[in-house]
């Protein structure tokens, strides 16, 4: 949520994750010391398949792509139906327009509309990339001025422009009641989270301190929020970064997890782990976090999934891909998780989308 272009951190696997032989050999769906994980079943074969995230009825994924190979040079949205069989092909389809660069899909309550972030209006050719160079080839999300975003249908017809404000506006979520987007924007200047009601289009910002807030979810019982967040301190961390947001530009790679009351109020961090703590989600019971996390690994990777308890106690460790796990979303019923992962991609930079039965 996320923008990991913001969206999302998923591009840490091209800047960070070295493939070797000996990595290759423990090339695995599953391993060892993963029992939360069941009946794992990996659904995409190639490319950088990021943010998957079920539909309100479990029936659906809506995940965003890229695949040079396949004619898509930069992240599109797709929706496919969740297997039910063993033997049932993963089967999906387009439904962004094709154009432009988009971000950050989430299903609508009615489980046949999907909102995302598309930079399509303004123009039809992939936006360009930082050059990190210019930076010291630090890790740098662009902030696409150009992103809005829009609802669609499964089919890929776009009903709706939700957005028409000048700067990001993207990483959007729906509420469990159907009736709020969450989302991130630079509007007043800094990158906070806002809500819109669907119906009358009311907007509010819910966040205002600085740094970057985005990737925000709600809690499956609706009366809470959880997000990344950065918070420059020194003189110079906060020069540096609104220097990189002048130019639309950020730097995510020491974030940490925050949750609030829905409506933005009694905003707190939860983990103080160091690095970059992100794609963070409440787990069923509305009280246990799940997040991604690098900061066992000083050299920026691998990420791995961890859990751990709304005051940050109970750290677990669930993952262990040597080279990327993160996005995790759980089906509303609890019983299955989707993520996203580097593993079994024979060796490549590759990151495809896994689900599983979750076993507590």
């Amino acid at each position: 949520m996320t923008s990991v272009s913001l969206s999302r951190l998923v591009f840490f696997v091209g800047c960070f994750v070295l493939v070797s032989t000996a990595l290759i050999a423990q090339d695995s769906v599953q391993y060892a010391n993963e029992p939360h994980f069941k009946n794992i079943r990996q659904l995409t074969f190639g490319g950088d398949n990021a943010e998957a995230y079920f539909s309100f009825d479990g029936k659906w994924l809506v995940f965003q792509k890229t695949y040079a190979k396949e004619g898509i040079p930069c992240d599109q949205i797709y929706v496919g139906k969740v297997p039910t069989k063993p033997n049932e092909v993963f089967e999906p389809r387009l439904i962004s327009t094709g154009k432009g660069r988009t971000t950050c899909g989430a299903f609508l309550k009615d489980n046949k509309h999907v909102v995302f972030a598309s930079t399509h209006l303004s123009d039809e050719n992939c936006p360009p990339v930082p050059d990190r160079a210019k930076y010291g080839n630090r890790y740098i999300w662009p902030l696409y001025a150009s992103y809005d975003i829009f609802i669609a249908d499964l089919n890929g017809k776009i009903t709706k422009q939700l957005t028409n404000h000048a700067g990001y506006d993207a990483e959007a979520t729906i509420s469990p009641d159907g009736k709020t987007m969450l989302f991130t924007s630079t509007r007043d200047g800094d990158i906070e989270l806002y809500t819109m009601d669907l119906a009358s289009g009311l907007t509010q910002r819910i966040t205002h301190q600085l740094g970057y807030d985005g990737g925000a979810w709600y809690s499956p019982d609706g009366t809470k929020i959880i997000w990344r967040a950065s918070r420059p301190q020194t003189p110079e961390q906060i020069k540096e970064y609104k220097e990189l947001l002048a130019e639309n530009l950020v730097a995510p790679t020491q974030m940490e997890v925050w949750i609030a009351n829905a409506d933005g109020s009694n905003p707190r961090q939860v983990s103080s782990l160091g690095q970059a703590n992100w794609a963070p989600a409440y787990m069923p019971d509305s009280k246990t976090i799940i997040f991604a996390s690098n900061h066992e690994y000083k050299r920026g990777f691998p990420f791995n999934l961890y859990t751990m308890n709304e005051d940050g106690s109970g750290l677990t460790k669930i993952s262990r891909d040597k080279g990327f796990d993160a996005f995790p979303m759980f089906s509303v019923d609890g019983k299955k998780i989707v993520f996203c992962s580097n593993r079994n991609n024979g060796g490549t930079r590759d990151t495809n989308i896994f689900i599983a039965d979750w076993v507590d």
